[in-house]
């Protein structure tokens, strides 16, 4: 397996720590609404990245938690006079929906910042205690220059930063990239903490979860989109380097955004679609084939034409597939057990060249040629067929796209026969009425 590590800006070969397993956190959502198609990209690139480590045989731990703290889920909270346990519970549930909606593998541990707040706590006062955070007025601040290493993953200066930076008034930061882990507050939910009532601030959570879930380790894989590798992940490692002596995660791996024409696709732009609405309209495998059809760290471009495009592709594999399992049910064959293990080799190289789903969409639709000349033979070899339907389906399946099989019923194959037999015989208008009831029926 080779991946892009965006904190060396380099695809390597992937070794684990521990041999033969994957330990790998991906930030999640904060839980303030509902997600829109843009985040589920994430979903889906980091649910196939899973799928095909397992293919290659290793044993994935995959965690990714809730942010069920944070100033907009107490807002919405004040907004609708409800407790912001109401407001996380509502939308953890409907992101829940949204991934097994996606055909979405389990996620193994799914940490919440409101079940994680003793540790939380404590590595804060470790942070203080080493110098490395400060305290305020009851708010708590890292201070960046007590990590020599900050910017290393956003591969920016200090210095530079501090030159870009605005000049806030009343600042209370010793430096303007100096960031909150504990904010004093007297608005919504709060905790006790060495430094007085409040909450603690993002870049902290993420860090805290990680160390709780994988015994303060550096773990393999660090994942999220590109818009948390700064300040987001650049803090986490701060935190981790000042903290636990690492940088967290070995590779860090960000998938690139989602976009519209018009740019970033986000909630405060206005310019999103909820993903439960996308997916109850168009289906898991569609929406799954379309979010995979770019390289994961490239941006993709969401609009009308290209989801025709992964439309038209997407149903060109099922009316192939459909055709051999009609075919062979016609025929009263098998299709098998066996594959085409040439072509499904190749597929699994480009998904192991960095997730190179591109690539591994031409080899199925390589395989598909070669399933199609399978079936327009006069005598068919349903075990050649079987091979390459078998092959395709694998492929599919580590896409995380499971298409239905088709069954016929004893009608099914009268209509079927029918239709075949008017066609031998020139009777067209006929066999087009026969033709409408098998697509009707979902058939052809």
């Amino acid at each position: 397996m080779k991946l892009y590590n965006s904190y060396t800006l380099k695809t390597e070969e992937f070794k684990p720590i521990e041999e033969g397993k994957v330990s790998m956190y991906v930030c999640g959502p904060t839980v303030y609404n509902h997600a829109h198609i843009g985040n589920a990209r994430p979903i889906v690139v980091f649910d196939t990245l899973r799928r095909t480590f397992e293919a290659l045989g290793y044993k994935v731990k995959f965690v990714s938690n809730f942010t069920d703290v944070d100033d907009k889920i107490i807002n919405k909270a004040l907004e609708e006079g409800v407790s912001e346990k109401e407001i996380a519970e509502r939308y953890i549930k409907a992101y829940n929906e949204v991934r097994s909606s996606l055909n979405i593998i389990p996620v193994d541990v799914t940490p919440r910042v409101t079940e994680t707040m003793k540790e939380i706590i404590d590595f804060i006062d470790v942070l203080v205690k080493n110098g490395s955070a400060y305290v305020v007025d009851g708010d708590v601040y890292f201070s960046v220059e007590a990590d020599e290493k900050y910017g290393e993953l956003s591969h920016q200066k200090l210095e530079d930063l501090n030159a870009g930076a605005r000049v806030e008034t009343n600042d209370q930061k010793r430096n303007p990239q100096d960031f909150a882990l504990w904010k004093k507050t007297d608005k919504g939910i709060k905790w006790d903490s060495p430094w007085g009532e409040g909450r603690p601030g993002w870049h902290t959570e993420c860090v805290v979860m990680i160390g709780k879930e994988f015994n303060h380790g550096l773990i393999d894989i660090h994942g999220g989109g590109k818009d948390l590798k700064f300040p987001h992940h650049e803090n986490e490692m701060a935190q981790s380097e000042c903290a636990n002596g690492h940088h967290l995660a070995n590779y860090w791996v960000h998938n690139g955004m989602l976009e519209t024409k018009g740019g970033k696709m986000s909630k405060s732009l206005g310019n999103t679609q909820w993903a439960k609405d996308v997916i109850a309209q168009n289906g898991a495998n569609l929406v799954r084939w379309f979010l995979l059809s770019g390289k994961y760290r490239d941006s993709l471009i969401y609009d009308d034409e290209t989801f025709a495009a992964a439309k038209t592709e997407l149903s060109k594999i099922e009316t192939a597939l459909k055709q051999a399992e009609v075919k062979a049910q016609i025929a009263n064959a098998e299709l098998g057990n066996e594959y085409d293990e040439t072509k499904y080799q190749e597929f699994i190289d480009q998904m192991a060249d960095d997730l190179n789903t591109p690539n591994a969409y031409m080899v199925i639709f390589d395989t598909l040629k070669l399933l199609n000349q399978a079936l327009r033979v006069k005598e068919i070899d349903f075990k050649a067929v079987g091979k390459e339907y078998n092959a395709i389906e694998k492929m599919l399946e580590i896409l995380g796209i499971f298409i239905d099989r088709t069954v016929l019923s004893d009608e099914d194959r009268q209509i079927y026969k029918n239709w075949n037999e008017a066609k031998a015989n020139k009777d067209f208008e006929t066999a087009d009425k026969y033709r409408s009831q098998l697509i009707e029926k979902g058939i052809l």
